[in-house]
Formats: structure tokens, sequence, C-alpha cells
């Protein structure tokens, strides 16, 4: 795999050098391969493109798929026809077997429901690889020769704060490398208590920092108050966006590079951000489209309504024109960081950080501490926590039919409780929306609303 990785990156670098022409000639040559690829081994895209001609160079000739429509057809959805929804959902149910190869090949993911449902995905070995080729291209683009030395003269301890007990794309990601690098990964619980994550950093005293948007901004909360004395060389973030004066302040309170990255289980290598705060398009893997909500294209400069992207190097799991939700705005012009891939900036994935009163002073929560304690729960289709006022809670759940209501809202009640007691928070109060979860622009779900957002 290393030999393949050195290629990817090879090519990516050169085809990047050649300018605009180039990764839209790499784009159609990938896009035609991995529609002939689909036709021949999913039943679903053999239907699907039937009246297609048989050669496919243009992403507009394709119909536009979406999350239910795929999972609804997941077994001729797959390319292996050894890999069956009953089996891959049998892994995800089971928290001790996250990382665990599928199939001995595949590695599976999970994403939250905010257009409806849960996605399973499976990721191939030539998508990880590509996977890894563009990380290396975007660390390569935040760091320079002094950066590297520093990380080596720290043995590259790398901390990952993130989401944990489930199937989620960061939480596999650690595992493996967990596998693999032992000690010189800490993995680390964006749900424990602020004051005990920041004495476990200050112990392994990480080179890399990986958290959350919103974990980062509170993590430099606690530099700022000389509570947490840590001295990465570079922090990447993911998940969520931040206000572009947030990243400067992080950036400045850690003395460290900072880079972020917009990306999906369905696509891991989407994107990554340059010095000028605008997000970088891997265009020569993803042909990416902002439309609006007829799913005709809209002009760069013009905010869309969703976007449609097709991952072109998911093998077993061909995701094309597909509707990931996200609201985006593309620079009409060229970047000035030099970098000729399509910039990009995407409403909605704001780092909502919520703010809670205590008799000890105010307490924040990243909203990922409190939504993947329902994320995993069966029978919730759809979820919704909003900050009603300083110290309560509504959850607004959409529950699946044939689910026992009262059961679900008593399990997902008891894992918001749980979340809270860890920071001290027993006494907010959690209400049981009487509405069900509110829409917001391109078709997604805000599931954290702090005070400050009021009503989506």
């Amino acid at each position: 795999m290393t030999e393949h990785v050195v290629s990817l990156i090879w090519d990516a670098w050169r085809t990047r050098k050649k300018g605009v022409g180039a990764i839209a000639q790499r784009q159609r040559a990938r896009l035609a391969d991995i529609v002939a690829h689909a036709r021949a081994n999913s039943p679903h895209y053999r239907e699907l493109y039937r009246d297609l001609p048989d050669l496919v160079e243009s992403v507009q000739q394709l119909p536009v798929t979406d999350k239910k429509m795929l999972m609804e057809r997941f077994d001729d959805w797959c390319t292996d026809r050894a890999v069956t929804l009953e089996a891959t959902e049998a892994l995800v149910d089971d928290p001790s077997r996250i990382g665990e190869w599928f199939l001995g090949k595949y590695t599976v993911m999970t994403t939250s429901g905010t257009t409806g449902r849960r996605g399973i995905f499976l990721v191939d070995d030539h998508t990880m690889a590509v996977v890894t080729a563009m990380m290396l291209r975007w660390i390569g683009d935040w760091l320079g020769p002094s950066d590297f030395l520093k990380i080596i003269a720290r043995r590259g301890r790398m901390a990952m704060v993130m989401a944990t007990g489930g199937h989620f794309a960061s939480a596999v990601a650690a595992a493996r490398l967990k596998q693999r690098r032992g000690s010189r990964i800490e993995v680390l619980s964006a749900h424990m208590p602020t004051a005990e994550l920041v004495a476990q950093l200050n112990r392994f005293q990480p080179a890399l920092l990986t958290p959350y948007a919103s974990m980062a901004a509170l993590l430099a909360d606690e530099q700022e108050a000389g509570r947490l004395d840590i001295h990465p060389v570079l922090l990447a973030l993911s998940a969520e966006g931040l206000p572009q004066a947030e990243y400067g302040r992080i950036a400045r309170v850690f003395n460290a590079k900072i880079g972020n990255s917009y990306a999906a289980s369905e696509c891991m290598f989407l994107s990554a951000m340059c010095d000028e705060g605008w997000l970088h398009i891997n265009a020569d893997w993803v042909a990416f489209e902002p439309v609006d909500a007829d799913y005709r294209a809209v002009a760069p400069g013009e905010q869309s309504h969703t976007v449609l992207i097709s991952n072109l190097a998911n093998r077993v799991q061909p995701i094309l024109r597909y509707d990931l939700g996200d609201s985006v705005l593309q620079r009409p012009d060229p970047c000035p960081c030099g970098n000729p891939l399509p910039a990009i900036r995407v409403q909605g994935r704001s780092a909502d950080v919520l703010t809670f009163r205590t008799p000890g002073g105010e307490v924040r929560l990243p909203p990922l501490a409190l939504s993947q304690a329902i994320e995993s729960i069966r029978g919730v289709t759809l979820f919704q926590i909003a900050q009603s006022d300083p110290d309560g809670l509504e959850l607004r759940l959409q529950i699946a039919p044939a689910a026992n209501a009262d059961a679900v809202w008593r399990e997902a009640e008891a894992g918001l409780r749980k979340v809270l007691g860890e920071h001290g928070l027993e006494r907010v109060a959690i209400r049981r929306g009487g509405e069900p979860p509110e829409q917001g622009r391109g078709g997604k779900f805000r599931e954290v609303i702090p005070l400050s957002g009021g009503r989506s």
C-alpha cells in the first residue's frame, strides 16, 4: 500500500502543478472509469443508468442520488456481492468492533442521521490510499521543513480528541492508528470533563493535536487560562467550522500551525483549508457541484441550496452525484494562496458551543459531546437538541414507527443525563420536545442549537 500511496502523492502533486486543465482532465477520466465500474458491478447503478450512453464523461449526465435511496438498496448498491446490510449492521451495532475489518478487507463507518437516516459506508483499500495521499498533501501545504523536524523530535506523538463509542469515521481512524502506532497515539473522548481532558493532554504533550473545531476553541480557552500547557506543532481540526478570527486566535494561543478540513463519511478526502481561510476541493478525486433546490448549477459567488458530490475513488460502494445536503459558496476568482483547486466556504457546519451556568461558573460543551449520546440509539431516525434557556435543553425526536416511543425517549434522556452529569451539569433540565426536529437550509437538520441560535 505504501508504494501505491507514493504514486498517488506524485500524481496529485504533478496534476495540481499543471493547473486547472489537468485537474479537470483527471476528474473526467476517473469519472468515466468509476461509472463504468458501477454499471458493471452494482445492480442498482446498472438499473439507474440503463438509459445513459455507454461512455459518460460529464457528471451532469448522471441522475441524483441520496442517502435514503442508497440505503434502501444497500445490497444492490455495493459492487461486492458478498456485502450485505444485515452483516454490516451486525458490525456497526457492536461498539467492541470499532475499527474491525469487514470481510477482511473493508473499513466500515456510520454517519449521523441529519438527513433522516443513518448511513453505513464501506471504504476499500484504494480509497484509504487516496485518503492518506490527500492528507499528506494537506500537511505538506500546512507545514514547513522545520515543523517536520519538531514533530520528529517529539517522536510524532499525536492526540486525537473525538467522539467515542460509535463507528464514526474519526473513531474508526483512531482505532486503526492506535493498532499501528501504539503509545504514540492518545485517543481522548470529547465527552470527558474538561479538567480530565486537560490533565491527560498535559501529561501526553502531543506534537500533533487533532480535535473537533469546537473542542479546539475550548482547549484554547484552557491554554489561555494557564490550566492547559501544551505546545503542538500542528492542530488539524475537523467536523465543524469556526468564525475566521477563531482560527487565528487558536494558532496564536498555541503558537502552532492550524489546518481545517471539510469532509464527510461519504468522502473523507473532500477538502482542506488554505492560509486564506478557503477550503480547497480535491477536484482531481471529487466532482463537486453547488446546486439550487432543483439541482441546477449555481454560479460561483452564489450560495447554493445543497451540493452534489461524486467520490471518484470508492469502488465497493460508488457514491455518484450524491446530495450531501450542505450549502456552500464557491469562490468566483482564483484564490490568493495560489492553489488552483476550487475554493469554497460552507454554511451550516459551525461549531455551536453550548454554555451553561453553574454555582462554580460557566461550563461550555461542544455540540458533539451531546449529539453522540443520541446517535447510536435504535429507533431514533432524527433528533435535535435545542438549548431552551441557560439551564435547560429541549430534546426533539423523530422515532421509527415500529419503535416504542417511550422506551426510546427514556434511553435518549439517560444518555444526555450521563453526559451532563460527567460535566457537573446535573441541574440542567431536559424537556421532551412536542414538535419534530426542524429542517434548515439545504435539507439538513442542525442537531444541536445553542441558546443564542434560537430555533432553526
